[in-house]
């Protein structure tokens, strides 16, 4: 009983990190699966098992609170449902951790590149509102689906920054529509996990808790984006994707590195992130009071020019 609880609030954190930052709940909840003896595939298939109920709720909550961009949604999601059931099927005979950290590596500079932009120059508006095309969204989502059910999550840590850093959907929209389409990429590969290693190693019972946290969540968390700054937001987004995928690195037989090089990296990594959020709150927080002036100004000049 104790141990489904955990998994409830594994589910629950995991959703409500995913739902507002558009990223995290696979890769959270595979990482406790895995490190109770799952084996990768099975740890794989129950997330994404589990995923069908989340990411439902989350993409009716999203839609809900005008966070979706429903033609981003069909250009990703269905190359990206095409991806992560050929990768389920692969999972289930070859694991794909030497892949691993070249995937870090690419998402790193995405990571870096993105909290730069949103923490100096705030949401990119030369680009907002243009059309992101299907050459670009189709093979982004068919990668982005196949590394999601090989690496037990994904979806969003690749397909999140890649839109965050083409500027032309706002944050909130790009998480939204990124949470929605995961519905279809997870409905996929849990019929490849099914088709490659039927129902062996998956207990239905951690799918339920995982799942239970994961509604609970999904809500709140819809909620939560429509409501933080996208310049706050992209600086979060940032930052998470740097802290990952060094981890994923450092971790990695490429580095290896020890618990004495880790750990100052990764509390340079927190100072920098951190430093990064304050700036970008106080940078808009300034925006916001000017903004505030401006349409003060306007409306008293509006009213001196009506009473004359």
């Amino acid at each position: 009983m104790r141990q489904l609880v955990l998994l409830a609030l594994v589910g629950l954190g995991a959703q409500l990190v995913d739902g507002s930052l558009g990223m995290a709940y696979g890769v959270t909840s595979t990482t406790l699966l895995l490190a109770i003896g799952t084996s990768p595939a099975a740890a794989s298939a129950t997330v994404h098992l589990a995923e069908i109920g989340t990411t439902l709720v989350s993409g009716l909550a999203h839609w809900r609170f005008g966070n979706v961009d429903w033609k981003v949604v069909a250009k990703i999601g269905i190359p990206g449902a095409v991806g992560a059931f050929a990768g389920a099927t692969f999972l289930s005979s070859l694991s794909t951790e030497t892949a691993a950290p070249v995937m870090s590596l690419i998402l790193l500079a995405l990571g870096l590149y993105i909290l730069v932009r949103f923490t100096t120059f705030g949401l990119p508006r030369h680009n907002l509102g243009k059309p992101l095309r299907k050459r670009f969204l189709g093979p982004l989502g068919l990668v982005a689906g196949f590394v999601d059910s090989t690496g037990g999550g994904g979806w969003g840590p690749v397909g999140t920054p890649a839109i965050l850093a083409s500027g032309r959907l706002e944050p909130r929209k790009t998480i939204g529509s990124i949470d929605t389409s995961e519905f279809l990429v997870a409905v996929a590969a849990s019929l490849g996990f099914l088709f490659g290693i039927g129902s062996q190693g998956i207990d239905f019972t951690w799918v339920f808790a995982l799942l239970i946290g994961g509604v609970i969540a999904a809500p709140i968390a819809a909620w939560l984006v429509r409501h933080i700054p996208p310049r706050v937001l992209g600086s979060a987004v940032g930052g998470l994707i740097i802290l990952t995928n060094t981890r994923t690195l450092l971790r990695s037989d490429w580095i290896d590195a020890s618990d004495s090089v880790k750990w100052p990296v990764y509390a340079v990594i927190y100072l920098v992130w951190a430093a990064a959020l304050a700036y970008s709150i106080r940078e808009y927080r300034i925006e916001r009071a000017q903004e505030k002036q401006l349409v003060e100004e306007t409306e008293a000049d509006e009213s001196r020019s009506a009473t004359a």
